[in-house]
């Protein structure tokens, strides 16, 4: 009796017969249309706030019907989304099929896919959900996401994925995810930073911002819709202060001073709330970890991530800081890779921490930390003199065409304007020759270094063997100059260099590529 062939999966892959067949197209959790339904709830507040306010008498009876309507409406759509939107765990790749009235479906490939990502918003999190994100290093909407599954379905794809990529899976049958143990990347897990709340506080008094403010004034812009009150008015507030018994007009100097000063600690109160606020939502519980997949990172109060990156997908650092950060010695540490976080091209792995917390972590993914005694290499003196003889025109030209006006018309105000002009255009010189003492670079047999900045200076370091190319670029002025833009080619963010040597950006371009000659990349991803 012959044996009946295996059924195919819709990805193509046969399929194996058995009770948990992994290949069997699955929808997420139920549970994502209750997140619909309160995402809509959300939604319907402002509209039904608006209408109450603004219709006269029957206000309240008609925004309750409109709210329900599109609390309604937003639950039908979520649930047919849910409804239509499948994941099949292939073999080979895993496949999302979606859409209600055009359908699409698109499969990825484990090897293809750089990390797995787990998010938790308010309202998912609340009913234990996470959103998986698979990134793929095509950026942005190109990535795959499943939203939403279970906590511990999350964290076994998460595995399984892994466990694909590293080949340690069947290739004939993954069994059922429910069976899977959860946890096994902790088991090894080494703390390598970490951030107390007082260390988010400090952290918060540093990130001064009035963003609230913006969001305020984007609020206010509604207002006049359905309140009788013009926010934007100066004579509608004197008038107020003023039918409440308070003359400002009355009010002498030194009272006006204090005022001005109340005004501006109660701004800069705000300001230093508002970053601490911000820091704690998106840092709190902030945890880097080695693992033995890589590095894991969790951070977040209402959102909360989960992200792991293998040490072999890092392709570079980027150690920052700002203005009055740095004065304190604080920086922040970034993996430049493939897949990206929260929009960006690198994952913050250090966001608020001193150079010797900083160092470990680079050197656990495989770089040094440069010192003065590297071979550092500024940029061409030709560079500096066209820098600063072009940004000293932009002020030049215009102090020309002033002098000029004041031989024939002779204002009064033109004099001064030339002067200022003529000064200006010698700062900008000036601020360019001291930009060119920092902007430097070095390289050693192993890896490239680019540092810059005077006030808040940021490095830039990439390994030799990872680099994928090494472009030599050069404008009009340049090739008649002698000097040229390195341009490093890098998985997953920008390296460029601008005004090196034409003789020392092939002397670099030769050793990367002599390293990248040597470098057997077929093992290099498996390291």
């Amino acid at each position: 009796m012959s044996k009946a062939a295996s059924p195919v999966s819709p990805s193509g892959i046969p399929q194996v017969e058995g009770a948990n067949n992994a290949f069997e197209p699955r929808n997420t959790d139920p549970k994502t249309v209750l997140v619909g339904l309160l995402q809509s709830a959300q939604n319907a507040i402002i509209p039904a706030l608006a209408i109450a306010f603004s219709t006269a008498g029957m206000g309240l009876l008609i925004a309750l019907p409109v709210a329900a309507a599109i609390v309604a409406i937003g639950t039908l759509f979520s649930y047919i989304a849910w409804k239509r939107l499948t994941y099949t765990i292939g073999a080979a790749d895993i496949r999302v099929e979606s859409g209600v009235l055009s359908r699409s479906a698109r499969s990825v490939p484990y090897e293809r896919i750089q990390d797995v990502s787990l998010e938790q918003k308010l309202l998912p999190r609340l009913l234990g959900l996470v959103a998986v994100k698979f990134e793929t290093g095509a950026g942005g909407g190109e990535d795959l996401s499943l939203s939403y599954l279970t906590e511990e379905r999350g964290e076994e794809m998460r595995q399984l994925v892994r466990e694909r990529k590293d080949g340690q899976a069947s290739g004939a049958l993954v069994e059922d995810c429910a069976a899977s143990p959860i946890g096994k990347i902790d088991e090894e897990a080494v703390a390598l930073f970490t951030m107390t709340p007082k260390r988010l506080l400090t952290f918060g008094l540093f990130s001064f911002s009035l963003a609230v403010f913006a969001v305020l004034a984007g609020l206010l812009q509604y207002v006049d819709s359905f309140l009788d009150f013009d926010f934007w008015e100066l004579e509608v507030w004197q008038g107020l202060i003023e039918d409440y018994g308070f003359d400002l007009s009355a009010l002498d100097r030194t009272v006006q001073i204090v005022g001005i000063i109340s005004s501006i600690g109660v701004l800069v109160a705000i300001g230093l709330l508002t970053g601490v606020v911000r820091v704690f939502l998106r840092e709190w519980g902030f945890l880097l970890e080695r693992t033995a997949r890589g590095f894991r990172r969790r951070r977040g109060l209402l959102t909360k991530t989960d992200v792991v990156m293998p040490i072999h997908r890092v392709q570079g650092v980027k150690i920052g800081t700002r203005f009055i950060r740095y004065r304190f010695g604080w920086h922040s540490l970034s993996f430049v890779s493939l897949a990206q976080d929260s929009g960006a091209s690198s994952h913050v792995v250090a966001p608020f921490a001193k150079i010797d917390e900083i160092s470990p972590i680079a050197e656990v993914a495989g770089f040094t930390l440069p010192g003065e005694s590297s071979d550092w290499r500024r940029a061409s003196e030709k560079f500096l003199f066209d820098s600063a003889v072009r940004d000293a025109l932009f002020f030049l030209i215009p102090a020309v065409v002033a002098g000029i006006a004041s031989s024939i018309y002779s204002p009064e105000w033109t004099s001064f304007v030339v002067g200022a002009l003529f000064v200006l255009a010698g700062i900008s010189a000036a601020l360019n020759v001291l930009a060119w003492r920092y902007q430097r670079h070095a390289l050693d047999t192993t890896q490239i270094v680019s540092a810059r900045g005077v006030l808040s200076p940021r490095s830039q370091i990439a390994t030799r063997l990872k680099l994928h190319s090494v472009e030599i670029a050069q404008g009009p002025i340049a090739r008649w100059r002698g000097y040229a833009t390195l341009h490093l080619g890098q998985a997953g963010g920008v390296f460029a260099i601008p005004g090196v040597s034409l003789e020392r950006a092939q002397e670099v371009r030769r050793k990367v590529m002599e390293t990248i000659a040597a470098t057997d990349f077929s093992q290099l991803d498996t390291a």
